[in-house]
């Protein structure tokens, strides 16, 4: 049975991400950092999946918790297949890079980089004797262009950060059946994360192309896709899954640059 660690699997899009590792039949660790209430309802509504699954509760920016995930997910299940690094801080608070507290940037960049760092030295070596390892990051919309982000400078340096790491792992680990690749989720909010496509299709979003809001399952539905064995020539890529907004920010920035 092919096993997966997600982190921030218990909400939100990695709830979904999660949703979708347990139907496909994989085993899952769980990482969470404090909703212990969340858990307990979790329990409860996949109690199907019992067998296949643990919760681990864990900070991802301390090293000393990422190694506890690691070893538990090990000691449990006895590999680690998929690795989803779903967590990852965010300041909501509009600041200037000069307004932001040292502790505040190094959450944010230990959150969002580092412990990705960490957790790739502990499962690569895993899975590089298994012969197999789907590695999964997250992104912002064009973070592979490396822009500007006004207010997130914390944020988007960590992100960036992690665009050029998921594309050398893809390269460093190719020669043993890992892959690596980032997902840019676009502008999912509220309870848009946990939301299936059915009822997103009955809702009206005029500011996508396609005309509805994204969903926790379209990233899950996608993630799953990329994982999957026969995926192995989709490696070092940055993928947006947004709805087309994408294509038109960079319309209008093409046109406001011509003009």
């Amino acid at each position: 049975m092919r096993h997966a660690v997600i982190t921030a699997g218990s909400k939100g899009l990695g709830k979904k991400v999660t949703e979708q590792f347990l139907q496909k039949g994989c085993s899952v660790t769980v990482n969470y950092r404090s909703d212990f209430t969340r858990i307990e309802e979790l329990v409860k509504e996949w109690d199907q999946y019992k067998d296949q699954l643990q919760f681990i509760q864990g900070d991802i920016t301390k090293k000393e918790d990422i190694v506890h995930i690691v070893t538990q997910a090990m000691n449990r299940f006895g590999r680690i297949d998929y690795l989803i690094n779903n967590a990852g801080p965010y300041i909501f608070e509009r600041k200037k890079l000069v307004d932001y507290e040292d502790s505040e940037w190094h959450e944010l960049i230990d959150g969002n980089l580092s412990s990705v760092f960490h957790f790739l030295k502990l499962t690569i070596p895993i899975m590089r004797e298994q012969k197999f390892g789907r590695i999964i990051t997250y992104g912002f919309q064009d973070a592979e262009h490396t822009p500007g982000w006004i207010y997130r400078s914390a944020f988007s340096a960590a992100k960036v950060g992690l665009v050029s790491l998921t594309r050398t792992i893809a390269l460093e680990e190719a020669e043993y059946g890992i892959t690596a690749n980032m997902i840019c989720p676009g502008d999912i909010v509220g309870e848009m994360k946990e939301t299936d496509i059915e009822i997103a299709r009955k809702i009206k979003d005029e500011n996508t192309p396609i005309g509805r809001s994204g969903t926790g399952e379209d990233i899950a539905r996608l993630i799953r896709f990329i994982c999957e064995e026969d995926s192995e020539m989709i490696t070092g890529s940055v993928i947006s899954a947004s709805g087309g907004v994408h294509v038109v920010n960079r319309k209008r920035l093409l046109k406001s640059l011509s003009s």
